[in-house]
């Protein structure tokens, strides 16, 4: 099973080892981008991280920390920017949810974030992850 239980985001993040969730699309029609969230251990707490970065992917090639970031030009505000810092791992969690619109059940351990974008990718990019999501 790729996604985790609550129990076990909590417990991978007690270890001392990042969570992550695929989001989606981003940009527009000209620009296509994705989006993913990260919560990373830090010294005292826990880092929310989102990256949006361009939509250069394939199914062949989706390891989603290779791809550019979607703006150049504004490349620190959009490719790995904290959003929040916080102590307890559950208000990571709870501030990537409302912040970004991560799902409780879609988190999956560091690097296989990556499967749900070759699924996006298998299903046509569609407007909306996972696919169906309002």
């Amino acid at each position: 099973m790729r996604f985790l239980e609550e129990s076990f985001v909590l417990g991978a993040l007690g270890r001392g080892r990042s969570v992550e969730q695929f989001l989606g699309p981003a940009g527009d029609a000209e620009t296509r981008g994705v989006r993913w969230v990260e919560v990373v251990p830090a010294h005292s707490g826990f880092r929310v991280v989102l990256h949006t970065s361009a939509d250069v992917g394939s199914e062949q090639f989706c390891d989603l920390v290779e791809f550019p970031p979607l703006d150049l030009e504004n490349e620190d505000e959009e490719f790995g920017r904290e959003i929040a810092k916080v102590e307890a791992a559950v208000d990571a969690v709870a501030i990537a949810s409302a912040r970004t619109g991560a799902v409780r059940d879609r988190w999956v351990n560091s690097g296989v974030a990556q499967d749900d974008y070759r699924d996006f990718v298998r299903a046509g990019r569609p407007d909306h992850w996972p696919s169906g999501a309002p």
